[in-house]
């Protein structure tokens, strides 16, 4: 679950359990409070005469709502909101506010749909016995209201085939915010032990422009504790074979002009093929004699992950890399393939070159030429069985998981909701083969 609304009657204690699950759990979740309270609040708006006032100041809301929703889950945390339209519209129907029940169908679209609904349950009479002492009368509803209240939302449930998940709140408070934690699905760490639940080595494959360099830029943009608790990558370093072998079509360059002949390449289409298949091998050697003092520097490679990314194509492409990669790199690794057939990573490819053509490696196309000789054929499918589990290479179970990469997307929520999907239950495997050897 990534976004889950609280729902329950006034003084249930919706406010303080969000309040200290968000105070014990602040690598995983963020809190929103109720909307119509803080509009009602911020307008000075009377919550049972400004009936009209209050539905247009809450559809001027919701926008802003909807940002901060979206902020939230592409940051990779857990978004527990305080209420929900549905409730509103619920009272709506108890108070005979023919004007919000005609607006909500509009203004529910504008929002995500969260993925469960968890209620607080007590008794109606309960909880006007809780609202007394909280002294705002200008919140306090009896209980015939709440009685209508819950009728309908029960039924808006009902007809719409909601997750809801119900949970006792007549007893006392620390069981059920226990209860909440589990439902969550949330365990306390501190930093140092959200950082301990990271990967080593995450060996980061696919064809060009499957959406590696975004996977990274993805990481780049969420904070330390988060990207740990939430896709457990700890403080990372990548490690890319492409510029090394840009430096090689450079060199090619210089030899050109010297009037000797190319190496490894030749111009192809504006920019490069390579012509020498020797080169692949090559540039795993380069990542073994780059990555493997770094794993050895005693203490270095503690709490960090470190990402190899290449592509490789061909009936044994990826099955060679592996093999030749060195044993003390398998040891601590796990793959994340992403996957996106062969016309999609060449529109892609297409489209990252047009898009800023002066910006040389940044923006590299493989040509058409070696797209077709060199990625047209990947053997990942071959090697793997299904979209996870284990592959053995040199003797060593390496886990894996194969992302889904397509269609392509640029929403932070999406790609979250993608990667988060793969790395869980890949951590989870990679750990638990770290623990039996």
């Amino acid at each position: 679950m990534d976004y889950v609304v609280l729902e329950g009657l006034p003084a249930v204690g919706k406010s303080e359990v969000l309040a200290l699950v968000a105070r014990f759990y602040p690598e995983s979740v963020r809190v929103l409070p109720e909307l119509v309270k803080q509009v009602v609040e911020r307008e000075r708006l009377d919550l049972f005469r400004d009936r009209d006032a209050l539905t247009e100041a809450v559809e001027a809301a919701l926008p802003a709502r909807r940002d901060r929703i979206r902020e939230i889950l592409g940051q990779g945390f857990l978004c527990l909101e305080e209420s929900h339209l549905a409730v509103h519209r619920a009272y709506a129907v108890a108070l005979g506010d023919a004007r919000f029940v005609e607006a909500y169908a509009a203004l529910c679209e504008t929002v995500p749909t969260p993925d469960a609904f968890v209620r607080l349950e007590i008794p109606a009479v309960r909880s006007v016995e809780r609202q007394r002492p909280r002294a705002t009368p200008a919140f306090e509803v009896e209980a015939e209201t709440l009685d209508r209240m819950l009728s309908e939302l029960d039924r808006w449930h009902a007809e719409r085939g909601t997750r809801l998940i119900r949970i006792d709140a007549d007893r006392p408070a620390d069981e059920t915010v226990r209860q909440l934690v589990r439902v969550l699905g949330l365990s306390y760490r501190t930093p140092h032990r959200a950082l301990d639940e990271t990967f080593d080595v995450l060996l980061l494959l696919g064809r060009p422009a499957s959406g590696k360099s975004e996977f990274i830029d993805f990481l780049n943009g969420r904070a330390s504790a988060e990207r740990a608790a939430s896709f457990h990558i700890a403080p990372f370093e990548v490690v890319d074979d492409f510029p090394i072998l840009w430096r090689r079509f450079e060199d090619d360059d210089i030899w050109e002009g010297l009037g000797r002949p190319r190496l490894h390449s030749k111009r192809c289409n504006g920019n490069y093929a390579v012509t020498d298949d020797g080169l692949w091998d090559f540039l795993i050697e380069k990542i073994n004699r780059r990555v493997e003092p770094m794993l050895s520097a005693a203490g270095r490679w503690v709490r960090r992950t470190l990402i190899v990314e290449f592509s490789r194509g061909g009936p044994t492409g990826y099955a060679d890399a592996l093999a030749r990669l060195a044993p003390s790199i398998l040891e601590r690794a796990a793959i994340l393939y992403v996957e996106v057939s062969f016309e999609e990573s060449w529109r892609r490819n297409l489209a990252r070159y047009d898009e800023a053509r002066q910006d040389g490696i940044l923006t590299h196309s493989v040509p058409r030429e070696e797209m077709e000789r060199t990625y047209g054929v990947d053997d990942w499918h071959t090697l793997v069985s299904g979209t996870e589990g284990e592959i053995e290479v040199g003797g060593v179970p390496i886990p894996y998981a194969t992302l889904h990469n397509e269609p392509e997307s640029t929403d932070p929520i999406v790609l979250g909701r993608r990667y988060r999907a793969a790395l869980e239950p890949l951590f989870h495997r990679w750990r638990d083969r770290s623990v039996r050897g």
